[in-house]
């Protein structure tokens, strides 16, 4: 490896071969991880892209994807449907985006009787709790994978799906939402309203309801009572729903432990993201689930390495003295300031092979502009392939 490229920034490292990961028949899952805003989107389409382009049949789940990148993509609103994207070959490429409330809606609709699924649907407290509860977007990704998976099983239309996970500010969001939202189902407030209607035997009916007309009188002083009816109706309408939730968020966790998926965490080399990435490996490591490796992301290109920042800083300023020639000194300083930058990212990266030496690591180079097309996507997948 030189020092001129990407490839410096984590010279010790085991390389993630991206074109091996995707040409695997044995993989049928990909799950790009990390906090928000270091790229999981766009890695998670250029990797399912290039997959495509190599003979495999893809369908990549993105959730937040740049407009213009979407409508490269040919999905110009969201919408919850894979759709195929044209153009590509030899294999062939699905892409939808999650639509958190509609996922949500159809899984309603698909357990329950059709007056109950309307009473639950048009419930305020439903509403607010399909559109804004927290883990609810990432509990659904893992719902929507969970559906693709089970297509991809029925009529072997995708032999590879890519997941995109939501930009939350923790990468363990994502494997913690089930867990929440199983906790809230099964929480001490959702228990008591439910017991009414989950009461055995009339004594038992008669205990519960008189303990039970106290703490609602109680608690519709507290946060109102249109609001505590409404989250009763919800909760006798969803109470049957509760135990689908969460055996399908077993099954879905149980799939993320499968020989055929692999985690791929995105990271930037800067400290916050990097220390975020070391948290969801050892979390990967702790629960056994399969790391394919790191891909770090927007990593500086260097050109001129054996000019060093110093160096060129000197000269910058012989020739700011001298007063001449503006032009070179303004790329003498613009040189020394990216050697600092890549070596800063030299250091971040350092630190985190050095705690986590088994794990593969493929870099990406930082691109002049967003990637919004096809092109760039393809750009990307050929940096993987560049860097070894």
């Amino acid at each position: 490896m030189t020092a001129t490229g990407t490839e410096g920034v984590a010279p010790d490292a085991p390389h993630l071969d991206v074109d091996a990961l995707i040409a695997d028949p044995g993989v049928r899952v990909i799950v790009c991880c990390g906090s928000g805003g270091v790229g999981k989107t766009t890695t998670a389409a250029a990797l399912a892209l290039r997959a495509a382009e190599q003979g495999r049949s893809v369908c990549v789940l993105t959730i937040d994807p740049a407009r213009r990148l979407a409508q490269s993509m040919g999905l110009t609103e969201l919408d919850n449907t894979p759709r195929p994207i044209e153009g590509i070959g030899p294999g062939s490429l699905h892409a939808l985006m999650l639509d958190m409330k509609r996922t949500f809606d159809e899984i309603v609709v698909a357990h329950a009787d059709p007056e109950r699924a309307q009473s639950i649907l048009d419930n305020p407290f439903y509403q607010a709790l399909s559109s804004s509860f927290a883990g609810t977007q990432e509990y659904m990704a893992m719902e929507k994978l969970g559906q693709l998976r089970a297509e991809a099983d029925a009529d072997h239309r995708w032999d590879l799906i890519l997941v995109d996970t939501p930009p939350s500010r923790s990468a363990l969001d994502f494997l913690d939402a089930p867990k929440r939202l199983g906790s809230f189902l099964d929480g001490r407030l959702i228990r008591v309203l439910a017991a009414p209607a989950r009461g055995a035997g009339r004594f038992t009916t008669r205990v519960v309801s008189a303990s039970f007309g106290v703490f609602t009188n109680v608690l519709s002083k507290v946060i109102g009572a249109q609001v505590l009816t409404d989250l009763q109706v919800f909760v006798a309408s969803f109470d049957a729903l509760f135990g689908g939730f969460r055996e399908r968020a077993e099954a879905t966790y149980a799939q993320l432990k499968a020989p055929d998926t692999r985690f791929v965490v995105v990271a930037s080399p800067e400290q916050d993201a990097l220390r975020e990435a070391s948290y969801f490996v050892e979390r990967l490591e702790t629960e056994h689930m399969p790391l394919a490796g790191l891909v770090l992301n927007r990593v500086i290109p260097v050109l001129a390495a054996d000019l060093t920042a110093e160096a060129a800083d000197a000269g910058a300023e012989i020739l700011a003295d001298l007063a001449e020639d503006p032009v070179t000194a303004g790329m003498l300083k613009l040189h020394a300031d990216r050697m600092r930058s890549a070596r800063q990212q030299h250091h971040v990266a350092e630190s985190f092979v050095a705690a986590h030496p088994g794990v593969p690591i493929v870099p990406v180079p930082a691109f002049g502009d967003d990637v919004h097309d096809l092109s760039g996507l393809r750009a990307i997948g050929q940096a993987f392939a560049a860097a070894r």
